[in-house]
């Protein structure tokens, strides 16, 4: 019974605090009640607090977009970790490229040009998603975290004891109004003419004046120890700073490493593929040549001194070769690059080997005739160098 009582009290005594406070409140959003200014390196303190919240919330959502594109897989990710469960591994965007690109040289044959450059990017490709998953790993550690911790965790408890100082404030401002009504009514008390009622008021009053000032020192106490504990958490703040700052050290070092990766990546891939002809590599001179010519046919036509360059590639077409079309003899010629015959009357070459080559009347300028064993076949003028 006693338990309920005091239950009871302490309802009853919560609703008019808080009604107080709403009233105190709302008389101050009128201009009909005085409100007590915080003082300005406290008021200083909590728009930091503020603009500090607002901009690491944009800067953390924004890294996650950057991370993670997709919308989906960040709130998958975002409910796997609210479950404390973690999320499951999936293959991301260059790793399935680069799958497919594997898929697809494997389909044509790693024999072929095109079949064996798909493999080496898609292996390329395979590992930017490698280095890609490791950024996105130790962001998340060493970023996103602990901005989110400050979100989380610090903010949290300056939004909570900001909130207990303005209650604290309206407790404080409602006592000022009580006490300055409770003086008024003793003023204009003390200055009626009825004798008897008139010591009756004043006393009344002047009990209600002690109790204002009373409860006037109490509020006032509270307030200021409120305001010093939020104070201390708010000058927090700067040392949240300069953790955020190694923080964006460590995603800085992280950014590096992973296009310092992807460089070096494409710059081996580069290489590898520098062993491939260029009719293969080079799209700005099949754009540039007419329906039905091929890559071949056109970079002959530049000239025995034009140099057609793709991706660091210099291929030429040297004027040996031309004379060579005007005799009637046969030559060695050393193979440039690696060639799948089209058909049986080709001869398919392998790079750096050494093949005898003539000249056949009414044969396409592009083409000779070449001879290696007793396999012949037409190959093109632009695959091969004359020895002398």
């Amino acid at each position: 019974m006693n338990i309920m009582d005091f239950n009871v009290k302490k309802l009853a005594a919560d609703a008019g605090t808080f009604l107080s406070r709403a009233v105190q409140f709302t008389e101050e959003k009128l201009g009909q009640a005085e409100k007590t200014e915080l003082d300005a390196h406290l008021e200083n303190l909590l728009s930091k607090a503020e603009c500090t919240k607002i901009w690491t919330e944009k800067i953390m959502k924004q890294t996650e977009v950057l991370l993670q594109p997709n919308p989906n897989a960040r709130i998958e990710e975002f409910v796997y970790e609210k479950l404390d469960r973690k999320a499951p591994s999936r293959i991301n965007n260059p790793e399935l490229l680069g799958q497919y690109m594997i898929d697809a040289g494997t389909e044509f044959g790693p024999g072929t040009a095109y079949g064996n450059a798909l493999i080496k990017c898609g292996e390329t490709q395979k590992r930017i998603g490698t280095a890609d998953r490791e950024l996105i790993q130790t962001s998340a550690l060493n970023f996103l975290t602990p901005l989110r911790n400050f979100i989380e965790g610090d903010y949290k408890t300056i939004a909570k004891e900001r909130k207990l100082l303005q209650n604290k404030r309206l407790d404080l401002d409602a006592a000022k109004t009580r006490l300055k009504k409770a003086k008024a009514a003793e003023t204009r008390s003390s200055q009626l003419n009825s004798a008897r009622l008139e010591g009756d008021n004043i006393m009344i009053w002047a009990e209600e004046v002690t109790k204002s000032e009373q409860e006037l020192r109490i509020t006032q106490s509270e307030f200021d120890r409120q305001a010093e504990i939020t104070r201390l958490l708010l000058e927090g703040i700067s040392s949240t700073h300069a953790h955020h700052l190694r923080c964006l050290n460590d995603f800085v070092e992280a950014q590096m490493t992973y296009y310092a990766q992807c460089y070096q990546y494409m710059l081996d891939l580069q290489k590898q593929l520098g062993s491939f002809p260029s009719n293969y590599l080079c799209n700005n001179n099949q754009t540039s040549a007419t329906p039905g010519t091929s890559v071949p046919s056109v970079l002959s036509n530049v000239g025995s001194s034009a140099i057609a360059s793709t991706s660091g590639l210099v291929i030429s077409s040297p004027s040996n070769l031309n004379d060579l079309k005007e005799s009637s003899g046969s030559r060695k010629a050393r193979v440039l690059y690696d060639y799948d015959a089209a058909n049986s009357t080709e001869l398919s070459l392998l790079a750096d080997e050494v093949i005898t080559v003539f000249s056949v009347v009414g044969m396409d300028s592009d083409w000779l005739m070449g001879e290696r064993g007793n396999q012949k076949g037409k190959v093109p003028i632009t695959y091969l160098e004359l020895l002398n």
